[in-house]
């Protein structure tokens, strides 16, 4: 496998093993970033407009390092269009557009609760695409990756559940949990001359073209961006690292141990959302905190040790 820039290493022994989690980890940081800008921007920036400019600075930073290695290489665009068009509205168009739309909304609390789900619909659809089976230790590991999610929102108060509520957001993010999982799943049939600079370029590209007509409409009959620095800047972070760095991270850690333990790491996200919260917000630290993010490292590493391998896998 090809993996541009940011080669995975060849060497046997524990960096290599490790080095796709750190890659994986790295993904969840920039795109807990991404979830906080918006629920953050929400009132400034509509969802298909955040979507839209996200991919189009996406296509620009990456497309002097892309456009090199895409020459000569038409007849493989043109066989492999289908598949890049459905990679860019599963994991990129529609998906971010619903995600945004949901944190329009709802709470970044419920919809990064809701986010749990990513991970039992890429078992699932793992197993409906590819037959791979996961094993009862994923399942063990995701469960107490739940618990410990669950921990962080409640504030270490179960009973807080029961105040949960779920709004339309809720339900449009609960929705396109499956796109995610046919994204991650797909990538297996990425051509192997195609390497993952080149798919993101080509992703963000498809993405911009399926979102323009509804960008434009969204601009004219419902709300427009201001140009502001907020904007500037918010496109600009969601472009670079919660899509290009991102999806570089995610790509090769997916692919490398496959999409069921891949999607474990997603329940880093609230862990991450948490320290950044504390770092940037000045919000405060307390046990619960600490136990729950604990709890979500033990639930991980528990469904992805080498133990933990499905079948298939």
């Amino acid at each position: 496998m090809t993996a541009g820039p940011i080669a995975a290493p060849r060497e046997s022994g524990w960096f290599a093993a490790v080095y796709p989690y750190l890659l994986l980890a790295l993904c969840m940081l920039f795109w807990s970033g991404n979830w906080i800008l918006g629920r953050a921007m929400r009132e400034t920036m509509p969802p298909i407009a955040l979507a839209f400019w996200r991919w189009a600075v996406a296509a620009l930073v990456i497309a002097p390092f892309a456009l090199p290695r895409l020459r000569g290489k038409a007849a493989l665009l043109r066989r492999s269009w289908p598949l890049l068009f459905g990679l860019a509205i599963t994991g990129g168009a529609f998906y971010q557009v619903a995600v945004y739309f949901g944190l329009r909304h709802t709470e970044t609390v419920n919809a990064v609760l809701l986010n749990a789900a990513s991970p039992l619909c890429i078992l699932l659809v793992s197993w409906l695409v590819d037959g791979e089976r996961a094993t009862a230790r994923q399942f063990l590991g995701m469960g107490i990756s739940i618990a410990g999610v669950l921990a962080i929102m409640t504030r270490g108060d179960w009973a807080q559940l029961a105040a949960l509520r779920f709004s339309i957001g809720d339900l449009a993010i609960l929705a396109v949990m499956p796109l995610w999982a046919f994204y991650t799943v797909m990538l297996r049939r990425r051509p192997p001359e195609m390497d993952n600079i080149e798919l993101i370029f080509l992703v963000s590209v498809f993405g911009v073209a399926a979102l323009a007509p509804a960008y434009l409409a969204e601009s004219l009959y419902i709300q427009a961006v201001p140009l502001t620095w907020a904007t500037v800047a918010t496109s600009l972070y969601t472009g670079s690292f919660a899509s290009v760095g991102a999806y570089l991270c995610w790509n090769i850690g997916a692919e490398r141990v496959g999409p069921n333990r891949a999607g474990m790491t997603t329940y880093l996200l609230p862990v991450f959302a948490t320290i950044l919260a504390v770092m940037i917000l000045g919000e405060h630290l307390y046990l619960f905190h600490a136990v729950g993010i604990a709890t979500i490292v033990f639930g991980i590493w528990l469904a992805t040790s080498r133990r933990a391998t499905a079948a298939g896998a």
